[in-house]
């Protein structure tokens, strides 16, 4: 089977089939228009969308009224930072663009994927943070650029 499209998210589609079969993919796998999948009942699926589309969790990729096959993304190994301040905030950010690192934002904390060093950096700053394994909604995107 072969997924061209994506039909829909289980959050905004009126209805399911009673049977749901889930792909489960990493984070950085959600950014790649082509590439094979397969779920978690051993059917294999060929993705290669039409449309310049990222996946997200809970993306529908084929339906029928019996079944439904469904995106689901697998936990992250996160540094949860959580600033208290705008002087902290400033510093980690200058920090971790000096870096490349992406980092996302959700209801005040700031995240980003574990490395050690950014650890021992928010160790030193003495800013607060947790790790934790989460899901998050959309992948890290590294953005490159050059100093010409």
């Amino acid at each position: 089977m072969i997924v061209e499209t994506v039909i829909g998210n289980i959050q905004t589609l009126p209805s399911l089939p009673p049977h749901i079969e889930r792909v489960y993919m990493a984070s950085d796998d959600l950014v790649k228009r082509i590439q094979r999948v397969v779920t978690d009942h051993g059917r294999e699926i060929g993705i290669s969308l039409k449309e310049k589309k990222e996946l997200v969790d809970g993306d529908v990729l084929w339906m029928d009224e019996h079944n439904a096959i469904v995106v689901s993304v697998l936990p992250d190994d996160l540094l949860v930072i959580q600033p208290v301040s705008m002087k902290q905030m400033g510093e980690i950010a200058h920090q971790l663009g000096n870096r490349h690192l992406p980092a996302q934002f959700e209801e005040g904390e700031m995240l980003v994927q574990y490395d050690y060093l950014v650890e021992e950096l928010l160790q030193q700053l003495g800013i607060p943070y947790k790790r934790e394994k989460r899901k998050v909604k959309q992948a890290f995107r590294h953005i490159g650029h050059r100093h010409d």
